[in-house]
């Protein structure tokens, strides 16, 4: 079976992650419904059992192995206290690789990402060029850190940070 073109295989491994983080916090317990792109900001609502409190969650997927993962200008907003951001390592299909997961609060997202864009644009390019304003925005994965210093590794597989959200 052929793996499909680049971006028909990047937007078929986007819609897996969002099933393999739905699928890991129902098994939590949780309800996770996939939004199938039917809400900009949320690609999955959490909830717990009784429907009382809620979370939401944006996915973003990188394959391990690499060293940054594009999440765009949105990461910069803070959206509140019960968003999320899950930065999900999906491995090729034929790969040993194991799944990794990093689940980062919005407000942290946010800040960070604010950080490292405004060093960025203040920062002259390889050439000495002012670099200018974009819409994308990344975050270095481990062993990697940002501009600012920062590892997205101390929020690897924190899904108590959803969990207790929503209890």
């Amino acid at each position: 079976m052929a793996h499909g073109t680049e971006s028909g295989s990047k937007t078929l491994r986007g819609n897996a992650s969002q099933f393999f983080v739905a699928g890991e916090l129902c098994r939590r317990g949780l309800i996770a419904v996939i939004t199938m792109g039917n809400c900009p900001n949320t690609d999955i609502l959490v909830s717990n059992v009784g429907g009382t409190e809620f979370a939401h969650v944006q996915v973003k997927t990188f394959v391990p192995g690499n060293r940054t993962c594009s999440v765009g200008e949105k990461a910069e907003k803070p959206y509140g206290k019960n968003f999320y951001w899950v930065v999900a390592g999906i491995p090729e299909r034929d790969s040993k690789a194991p799944f990794q997961f990093y689940v980062i609060p919005a407000e942290v997202m946010s800040a960070k990402t604010l950080e490292v864009h405004k060093k960025w644009l203040e920062t002259p390019g390889k050439k000495g060029q002012k670099h200018k304003p974009t819409k994308m925005r990344t975050v270095h994965l481990p062993p990697g850190k940002n501009r600012c210093g920062w590892s997205i590794d101390e929020y690897r597989d924190r899904w108590d940070l959803i969990e207790n959200c929503v209890r």
